[in-house]
């Protein structure tokens, strides 16, 4: 089932059996806003279920790092705003992670962690990423990180 996200009034549809939806739907809210105030995009999500190349999308990209996570996704979101192929992907344990890929050679490619407000870091993440903090009026304080995309997809 798709979500439209709601950035004025922050809800935790599809996010219900995180022990930190409310923290998580804030993050997915403030990455709604972003998505409108730039682009006039809505941001739209929809169950793994519904959408699962879009996981496995990102799930090949991050194994550029040797990337793999234990925890259940919860949500995704695919679309293409301006040139540029964005893909979401929301943990049950508060981790999102999005990808940014330029469909035009020579475009930036990254893909982003964010932490939900409270969330300690990941032990998949110790040693290989440093997060800088960003705070929110919708998801708290945010912690983020990135790496550049060095393969093609």
């Amino acid at each position: 089932m798709a979500y439209q996200v709601d950035f004025k009034e922050v809800s935790t549809i599809g996010l219900e059996s995180s022990p930190v939806a409310e923290k998580l739907a804030g993050l997915r809210a403030n990455e709604a806003r972003y998505f409108w105030n730039k682009y006039k995009h809505v941001f739209v999500t929809k169950s793994v279920s519904d959408e699962p190349d879009t996981l496995k999308w990102i799930e090949t990209i991050l194994l550029e790092r040797d990337l793999t996570f234990p925890y259940k996704a919860l949500e995704v979101s695919s679309f293409e705003v301006e040139g540029i192929k964005m893909a979401y992907v929301f943990y049950e344990n508060g981790l999102s992670i999005n990808v940014m890929y330029t469909l035009e050679d020579g475009g930036k490619r990254a893909v982003g962690f964010k932490l939900s407000d409270t969330m300690e870091i990941p032990v998949e993440f110790e040693g290989k990423f440093k997060f800088a903090r960003q705070k929110s009026k919708l998801a708290g304080e945010i912690r983020g990180s990135y790496f550049v995309i060095k393969g093609s997809y």
